[in-house]
């Protein structure tokens, strides 16, 4: 029997794609890890018609290896972040949490990038020393590299010194440390400390900053530097988050989910919550997770369906809402997540594309929904760190020439 070699091009064909001027018809190919524009000859076309083309989301702040952490349950909000930290120490001793922390590091990165990968995110910028597992192959997400960072200010002594670290930073690329987050005296004083060491300037990655006041807001915005919001983190754990307006308007926001010891299950839920509180729409929350994101992080190629891009993707039904057919939906609704010109994980009737791209698949479910998963993001204890998310069925799903409705081939 002769096999058809893996292809590595395909045209995504009579699908909408979001782009920063808005929706915008005309077939999109994807050629090796890169989107093109229009068809290519011979290449394995999906029929889209119906669908929206998305860039793959940037979650700006994530610590990937705690994910599967039990959180630390407080019926009052902390003052900072500092007092936060002192109080999980006793919690460090939880049976639950110490059970989560003996399973290896590398396998709690791995679940990490996982949890972001179902929820759209293609791109991860990950606040914590680098590890081994993070240059691997087949790690289900693409990481920021070749950035400086520091945890904070005060407390833990964790992570580079703080003047040593931005010194060692080329100007060019960002320089990342929580900071501000609280809102007491103590998080009202940051930036102007960090400031006066030196450390703030047009390449500083400022993360929360929930303790800062207009005039601070107002420094940032003039030396050019960025904020990574992460607000369901800060409201669990502060009570209140920073306004965004002032800083998305200027073009200096970012979005993170932070890990789930404080933050939302993933971008897409810290999207629904901002939306519902009616903070920003959805077209600027799409922007801060794609386009912002790219540009303020230096993560070229990112964040953009443009000829040239990385072809990072996600794939959902076009409902009309424009930005809201992915800002305002949950993962399971998500149709498939394209990541360096391959699918990962889709709906079931996407079978044809992960068999024309040679990627053996996972039959499982997503919160209830069925999909297929990329066989090496589906190893047992991986799957059984994410919650909602389980095998189903057979471990590698067969075509049928009747399993295809949507018309790909």
């Amino acid at each position: 029997m002769t096999m058809r070699a893996p292809s590595v091009h395909a045209t995504l064909a009579h699908a909408v794609s979001m782009t920063p001027a808005g929706p915008a018809r005309g077939p999109l190919s994807i050629d090796g890890d890169r989107l093109a524009a229009g068809s290519i000859p011979r290449a394995f076309t999906v029929d889209l018609r119906g669908h929206m083309l998305f860039p793959g989301l940037v979650n700006a702040h994530d610590h990937l290896h705690v994910n599967a952490v039990p959180p630390l349950v407080s019926s009052a909000p902390f003052a900072n972040s500092y007092a936060w930290i002192e109080a999980f120490q006793e919690h460090f001793l939880a049976p639950d949490v110490v059970a989560a922390l003996q399973r290896p590091k590398g396998l709690r990165m791995r679940h990490g990038a996982l949890k972001n990968l179902l929820a759209g995110t293609t791109c991860v910028v990950h606040h914590d020393p680098w590890h081994q597992t993070l240059d691997t192959a087949d790690f289900p997400v693409t990481l920021l590299r070749d950035f400086g960072w520091s945890y904070a200010l005060g407390g833990p002594s964790y992570g580079p010194p703080v003047q040593a670290s931005f010194q060692a930073t080329p100007p060019e690329r960002p320089w990342i440390i929580h900071l501000a987050e609280g809102t007491d005296a103590t998080a009202a004083a940051e930036l102007s400390a960090l400031d006066a060491m030196g450390c703030l300037a047009a390449n500083s990655v400022l993360v929360h900053g929930v303790g800062m006041d207009d005039a601070d807001i107002g420094r940032v915005i003039a030396c050019g530097a960025t904020v990574v919001w992460c607000p369901g983190s800060n409201r669990a754990l502060l009570g209140r988050s920073l306004d965004p307006r002032r800083l998305y308007e200027a073009g200096r926001l970012v979005l993170g989910s932070d890990s789930r010891l404080s933050g939302e299950r993933d971008l897409l839920e810290e999207i629904r919550g901002v939306l519902s509180r009616g903070e920003l729409d959805a077209a600027g929350l799409l922007r801060l997770a794609t386009g912002d994101a790219s540009r303020l992080l230096k993560l070229h190629g990112h964040g953009s369906v443009a000829a040239g891009s990385w072809a990072n993707l996600v794939i959902v039904e076009d409902r009309g809402r424009g930005a809201g057919n992915l800002a305002g939906i949950s993962r399971h609704e998500i149709r498939a997540v394209v990541r360096n010109g391959m699918p990962r994980i889709a709906d079931t009737d996407f079978a044809a594309w992960f068999e024309a791209a040679g990627i053996d698949t996972v039959a499982v479910t997503l919160d209830g929904r069925a999909k297929l998963l990329d066989k090496r993001l589906a190893t047992p204890a991986l799957i059984a760190m994410e919650p909602g998310l389980q095998f189903k069925g057979a471990s590698r799903m067969h075509l049928h020439e009747t399993s295809f409705a949507m018309g790909v081939h």
